[in-house]
């Protein structure tokens, strides 16, 4: 009997979500969900499976008329969501899909970004229920969250760092958060704190904390570490409800 792989082990202990815009790579480790941001789309359309969605979008944007930067806006959003509904047929789960950081301190362009994706996605024949959009966990990050959440518009709450983050996240009815666990030791290994061993390393324990005060409140709100640094970390918050990673 051969040996399971840690892959499969981590799939009996938590949901695994791949970090990747990668069709292969999810097609052969078969996640549960995915999830992108802008670098990850870019990258991903390197790739020759998107070479015909990158001609089409090509094509669209060389019709249209008007401001040339809004046209270059429009083709990269339908770029977005063109590998988003790639995704979505490879997943049982979701494709979590990122509105521009640059909106990440306008409330009202966070809706209205979110609320475009899906529609967008709805054309693609993409149903809401498989799209969770991703949000920066910003103060006005998470009062779009509030607005989009109360119209049946899931979100991903990101760049959560603190306590007080994820708690807002959480009252604000967030579907989903995705604290940075390996972007939080970086910052105390920079500082001269490198953690003696992995329980005191600081990502895994502000995760392990964070997702004991959900389930003691009775919080919904999915907790998914992310941004891991070593198998340590990921084997850390196995118990987590979902952990993100990435097939690089």
């Amino acid at each position: 009997m051969s040996t399971p792989s840690k892959l499969s082990q981590l799939r009996e202990l938590s949901v695994v979500v791949a970090d990747t815009g990668d069709y292969e790579a999810i097609k052969r480790l078969q996640p549960v969900d995915c999830t992108t941001n802008p670098t990850l789309v870019k990258k991903a359309l390197d790739l020759p499976v998107y070479a015909e969605l990158i001609e089409r979008e090509l094509a669209w944007g060389r019709q249209q008329g008007g401001d040339r930067e809004a046209v270059v806006h429009a083709v990269a959003d339908r770029l977005t969501i063109g590998v988003g509904a790639l995704l979505s047929t490879l997943v049982p789960g979701r494709v979590s899909t990122e509105v521009d950081a640059d909106q990440a301190h306008d409330t009202a362009a966070t809706v209205a970004k979110a609320r475009q994706f899906i529609q967008m996605y709805a054309d693609a024949g993409v149903p809401r229920e498989k799209i969770l959009i991703k949000i920066a966990a910003t103060w006005e990050g998470v009062e779009a969250a509030r607005v989009l959440q109360a119209e049946g518009i899931d979100c991903n709450l990101t760049l959560i760092f603190n306590p007080t983050q994820a708690l807002a996240c959480s009252e604000a009815g967030a579907f989903l958060i995705s604290p940075f666990v390996g972007r939080i030791l970086d910052w105390y290994v920079a500082n001269g704190q490198a953690p003696a061993n992995i329980d005191a390393d600081p990502g895994v324990v502000f995760v392990r904390g964070v997702y004991a005060e959900f389930k003691r409140r009775g919080s919904p709100t999915v907790v998914m570490g992310a941004s891991f640094r070593s198998t340590a970390q990921i084997e850390a918050l196995a118990g987590c409800d979902r952990l993100t990673i990435s097939p690089d």
